[in-house]
């Protein structure tokens, strides 16, 4: 298994570039939909959002708002990271599981997270990709999805700087022009991937055994 880390700012293209990787043959571990899985109505970590944020945070169903949950974290620095104390630890342990699941396989496993250096996940991949846009490019990406201006530089602004993210990178992919353009870099990247997890199986196959 090469296990690569792949993360970006808001609006950056992270989800895009995942699925194009996907379609080219990588498994994909996304982060976002273990943390959506891990707050479903009764679980603990619904508990304690229930608990710390209040009832303003639930739809009628039960299920969590996630856009008024948005609103107060992206607005709070403090209240981000109670919430992300309450939710980490159980997206840290599905996301373990996942990798068991490729632990001996001979595949590329991507790992989406929007948080992965922040998190210190980056600490166990074999490789960070980091997508990245300029800041009026994500501006402009989140109110066409209907994001006012200011509370898309608040969240913006709520993400690890991207000099920083760009610092812990070993491959950059680019998303300020179009889909076709970013396709043709991830084709790039896949076969940059591909060559990785091939020096691995060599070293792997030249390895005596313990």
């Amino acid at each position: 298994m090469l296990l690569v880390g792949l993360t970006g700012g808001i609006a950056s293209g992270k989800s895009t570039v995942s699925a194009m990787l996907a379609e080219r043959g990588a498994e994909i571990i996304d982060a976002d939909h273990i943390a959506r899985q891990i707050v479903l109505p009764g679980l603990p970590a619904w508990c304690k959002i229930r608990e710390h944020f209040g009832p303003g945070v639930l739809h009628p169903d039960g299920q969590i708002d996630r856009q008024a949950l948005a609103d107060i974290v992206f607005a709070d620095k403090a209240k981000l990271a109670l919430l992300n104390e309450i939710t980490h630890p159980a997206i840290f342990a599905r996301i373990a599981d996942r990798l068991e699941e490729y632990h001996d396989q001979d595949v590329v496993v991507i790992l989406d997270a929007a948080l992965l250096i922040e998190a210190g996940l980056a600490e166990g991949v074999d490789v960070v990709i980091v997508t990245h846009s300029p800041t009026e490019i994500q501006v402009e990406r989140l109110a066409a999805k209907g994001v006012g201006e200011r509370d898309a530089s608040s969240r913006i602004a709520a993400q690890l700087e991207p000099e920083k993210r760009l610092a812990r990178a070993d491959i950059v992919i680019d998303n300020s022009g179009s889909v076709e353009k970013l396709g043709r870099r991830v084709d790039e990247v896949w076969e940059e991937l591909q060559g990785l997890l091939e020096q691995r199986r060599t070293r792997l196959a030249g390895d005596p055994d313990p």
